[in-house]
């Protein structure tokens, strides 16, 4: 649903900008370090759009390879713990085991009476 959404407003958006793209069609005067030059201010227009989203997209790519890296790091701690838990949770029992074969009958609890 999240996806849908997603789509609806970029249509809309690509939509809005084609328009006003348009509607904008007269030369204007781009200036650059080096000099200046006349463009179309729809291709002003677009370009700055698509510069726009190709900036937005690689952000989001690096954040997103950012996030699976420390997804992986994490479970993988999450597995070394687990293994720690269990290792720690077979010592227990283990000695548990040892102190009830070894604790007198008074000891562990039982009621011979």
């Amino acid at each position: 649903m999240k996806f849908q959404w997603a789509l609806i407003f970029g249509i809309v958006f690509a939509l809005i900008v084609a328009i006003f793209a348009v509607i904008n069609v007269d030369n204007v005067e781009v200036n650059y370090l080096f000099g200046t030059a006349q463009w179309p201010l729809i291709l002003v227009i677009l370009g700055s759009v698509f510069m726009g989203g190709i900036i937005i997209g690689t952000v989001g790519l690096v954040r997103m390879y950012s996030l699976q890296r420390k997804v992986k790091q994490l479970e993988k701690q999450n597995a070394q713990l687990h293994a720690q838990l269990d290792s720690s949770n077979d010592d227990a029992q283990k000695t548990l085991k040892t102190k009830k074969k070894t604790a007198p009958d008074h000891m562990i609890g039982t009621d011979s009476e």
